[in-house]
């Protein structure tokens, strides 16, 4: 029963990676009970001195993507022309998979990932989730589990924020 818009933006932060990693944990073992589809999932961890460090679940990253380019150009090079081929396949496929990587946005947008770097508190972990189909409800019985996490951002409606809080807070 879903009952937020079709795609919408979470952002909880938590005291440290680990408890992070269990919200996340939770989340989709949420996706498995359908009460929301996990489109991707981004974490952003700011160290007491500022320093950020992203780990995006969805996009592809330019070494792995120039490196299956790569292969699989190399393979069809190598089938079709031969030593030579499969060089030149090599080098195109690379080319055209880091170049892949860097244009495709397939989960949360880069600007997002950019403004939560931006708003994480020092010293904390937040969690952002790309969600669709959530059911509303079950997220927020899952939040009261994490009552030491607090909402960064959402683009849900007033209502559901309010909602969100309030479970933090074990309202």
């Amino acid at each position: 029963m879903p009952d937020a818009p079709d795609q919408c933006l979470v952002g909880v932060s938590l005291p440290d990676p680990l408890r992070a990693q269990e919200f996340l944990t939770a989340a989709t073992g949420l996706a498995v009970k359908g009460s929301l589809k996990l489109r991707d999932a981004v974490i952003v961890a700011k160290t007491e001195s500022g320093d950020t460090m992203v780990r995006e679940t969805m996009d592809p990253q330019p070494g792995r993507s120039a490196l299956s380019g790569a292969v699989w150009t190399g393979l069809l090079g190598l089938v079709f022309g031969g030593p030579v081929g499969w060089l030149v396949g090599g080098a195109v496929g690379a080319s055209v998979g880091a170049v892949t990587a860097k244009v495709v946005d397939l989960g949360v947008p880069d600007e997002w990932v950019h403004w939560f770097r931006e708003a994480v508190t020092p010293g904390t972990t937040t969690v952002v989730l790309l969600l669709e189909d959530l059911d509303l409800g079950a997220l927020a019985q899952e939040l009261t589990r994490f009552p030491f996490a607090r909402l960064v951002h959402t683009t849900l409606p007033e209502a559901s924020m309010r909602r969100l809080e309030q479970a933090l807070a074990g309202e």
